[in-house]
């Protein structure tokens, strides 16, 4: 049985010659797609998937002449598919040291990782809602002929797979976010403080990679406060032709700040096994949230990882991946 494991990142590209799709919303223009390197992956155009019952229709345009910005996956393995999607802000070298763990220890499935809009290497795109991010999703499985996957999300990347059981749960067998909860997260997070600090990071051209990350991690320590935090912001800086560049899209992720802060409305529930995995030191998933994931999804499990803050695979990966691994079925 093909057993499909989705992870939605925010960072990680695809293999060499994989194909990638597009965004569904603009056309690609000089100002929208930024002029970064991906050495080693194909870049490739894609048509709408069919309009179907129930699915979210896309938007009435031309398949064939629009040519959208496309986003980057990337598939390993051939067995059950599974889907993974980490937060926002989540840097390449990160994500892609997940997935290749996840490529280890679930070799009896296939693993799918996606970068979400406006991270890792995908483009550049104005919107940035749950509901957008779930469509380039829906999208992606669609072109690729997958029925139903397992869909696993750390923090944003969590909210998108909430959003995809919510929308369209004959797509998703399991869901596991980590770390997040379908509530605001705006009076616990700082997310909005980081990004104003980003943005505020000023390096002069002709610096080593080196002394440009060193420069930055200065100029952030005033508002983010932990050293790893900050390593896992650097990771998002790039040299683009002689300058040193954020690689999200700070502008339309400071334009959607509430609309990643927040979660969009569901009145249906999702009737599947879902796993809510927190770290124990991060405030993103308590008490007051348990109303509402028990609400929205009815199945759902929640657990905590000690001594993980948000972070959770980074702070505690082999206990991450015993969790996960213990939630997923057997084959």
């Amino acid at each position: 049985m093909l057993q499909a494991l989705l992870i939605l990142t925010a960072g990680a590209g695809p293999a060499p010659g994989a194909p990638c799709l597009p965004f569904p919303e603009e056309p690609r223009t000089a100002h929208n797609t930024p002029n970064v390197p991906h050495q080693g992956w194909a870049e490739g155009q894609g048509s709408l998937p069919p309009h179907r019952s129930g699915h979210t229709p896309c938007p009435s345009l031309p398949a064939v002449q629009c040519p959208w910005p496309t986003w980057r996956w990337r598939v390993a393995g051939t067995g059950h598919p599974l889907s993974c999607s980490t937060g926002s802000l989540a840097a390449m070298a990160t994500s892609r040291r997940w997935p290749r763990h996840w490529y280890a220890v679930v070799a009896a499935r296939q693993v799918l990782t996606v970068d979400a809009r406006n991270h890792g290497s995908s483009p550049h795109s104005p919107v940035m809602t749950y509901e957008a991010m779930s469509l380039d999703v829906q999208h992606l499985l669609s072109r690729l002929g997958i029925n139903k996957c397992i869909l696993v999300g750390h923090s944003m990347g969590g909210k998108t797979a909430m959003t995809l059981a919510l929308q369209r749960p004959d797509l998703v067998e399991r869901l596991i976010s980590v770390d997040i909860s379908p509530g605001s997260t705006a009076p616990v997070s700082e997310f909005s403080a980081y990004i104003s600090a980003m943005k505020e990071v000023k390096v002069p051209v002709g610096l080593s990679r080196s002394a440009a990350r060193q420069l930055a991690d200065d100029q952030l320590q005033p508002v983010v406060k932990l050293p790893q935090l900050r390593q896992f912001l650097l990771t998002n800086l790039v040299e683009v032709e002689g300058r040193y560049v954020w690689r999200v899209n700070l502008e339309a992720i400071s334009r959607h700040l509430a609309d990643i802060m927040n979660f969009p409305v569901f009145h249906k529930p999702y009737p599947g096994p879902a796993l809510f995995l927190g770290g124990s030191d991060s405030p993103y998933i308590s008490s007051r949230d348990y109303p509402e994931i028990q609400r929205l999804f009815p199945k759902a499990e929640i657990q905590y990882i000690k001594g993980a803050g948000h972070i959770v695979h980074q702070d505690k990966f082999e206990e991450f991946i015993t969790a996960v691994l213990n939630f997923l079925p057997q084959l």
